[in-house]
């Protein structure tokens, strides 16, 4: 079993920064699990933590049953894949593979034949006798990966792995990826700052800021509905729209229209209204936000419609190509039913 089980755990530097802050997390064994958030949050530090590279402060770091908190790095039994691979460009593919395994000194033979079975898994095998320096992003991103593979860890750790390949080489990458996490079903935990990533690869998804975890859940649970405003705005690739709103006759008074309130609250409550500009239509008319198209962007298949309401307020909402109306034409964004969500004024944290 290779189940990561972390305890009131603290990472905190000499300068006093608490890179992470008394966090508690498990990850199920052979779980695809994301670190997601912006630079800075302390993803990245968790990660080093849970592979021994950065010392915790408090707390505790378990792999299966084991407390490793104070094991050495090379004996916690994980692989890592660092955001610029770490490849050695004075050896062949075939010797980058099998390094861990020299380390630990296994047989040449094992050596390579460790090798060659792990770079044909990962349709390398034509290129053992390469330098790093003599192949593309995406291949020097699977010979690090059959590096970390071929040592049979309990553990994956990737580091931003797909930062530095171009859009077209991500997708690919991340299509590769995914299938290779479930072939040999391997614990894995993701580091990112690209959300599109984390919902596409992940089993779930651990929103961070400020080292701590803001939102727990699967990439639909985390999109659909955002536990505070923090994450509402990191998610997606359109912001939510988040608008003032008050509760008025039990009402929702927003952006200058009358909405139902999906949840009972007293009047004048003053909340943030929280929708996503794929949860909106437009209508010529119907009950939701009116406004005026201000500008349109093109998103490909799609285009994101920015409203501009009587009150001053911005909406987006996204439309099919082809479907855009008319800049300066009057139009209304009518939601989704069950979409709209509210978030308290204080905290930001969701209260329906």
């Amino acid at each position: 079993m290779a189940r990561i089980k972390i305890d009131q755990l603290s990472t905190v530097y000499p300068n006093g920064v608490r890179a992470v802050d008394s966090l508690d997390l498990e990850i199920a064994d052979g779980e695809f699990f994301a670190l997601l958030g912006p630079s800075g949050c302390g993803k990245t530090t968790l990660l080093r933590t849970i592979a021994g590279l950065e010392d915790a402060t408090e707390g505790t770091v378990s792999i299966g049953e084991q407390d490793v908190t104070s094991t050495e790095p090379g004996k916690r039994k994980v692989a890592m894949v660092f955001q610029d691979y770490a490849l050695f460009p004075h050896m062949t593919v075939s010797e980058n593979i099998s390094y861990p395994l020299k380390v630990r000194r296994h047989p040449k033979a094992q050596q390579r034949e460790v090798a060659e079975r792990t770079a044909n898994s990962l349709s390398l095998g034509g290129l053992l006798e390469r330098r790093p320096g003599q192949l593309s992003g995406g291949q020097q991103q699977r010979v690090a990966l059959a590096r970390a593979v071929a040592i049979d860890a309990d553990v994956l750790l990737l580091d931003e792995p797909l930062s530095n390949l171009d859009a077209r080489l991500r997708l690919e990458a991340r299509t590769f990826l995914k299938r290779l996490q479930k072939e040999i079903g391997v614990t894995t935990v993701f580091v990112t700052h690209d959300q599109a990533e984390a919902l596409a690869l992940a089993d779930r998804i651990a929103v961070m800021e400020s080292g701590r975890i803001r939102q727990l859940g699967s990439p639909r649970e985390v999109f659909g509905r955002p536990a505070d405003t923090f994450v509402a705005n990191f998610i997606g690739s359109t912001p939510m729209n988040l608008l003032d709103g008050t509760i008025d006759n039990g009402q929702l008074a927003v952006a200058g229209a009358k909405l139902p309130a999906p949840v009972d609250l007293p009047d004048e409550t003053k909340v943030t209204v929280g929708v996503r500009p794929e949860y909106l239509t437009l209508e010529a008319d119907g009950q939701g936000i009116t406004g005026t198209v201000s500008t349109i962007e093109n998103l490909g298949v799609s285009s994101l419609v920015t409203l501009e309401c009587p009150d001053g307020s911005l909406v987006g909402v996204t439309v099919r190509e082809q479907h855009e109306p008319a800049i300066g034409s009057k139009v209304t964004a009518v939601p989704e039913q069950g979409r709209l969500l509210l978030y308290s004024k204080e905290d930001g944290t969701i209260l329906g």
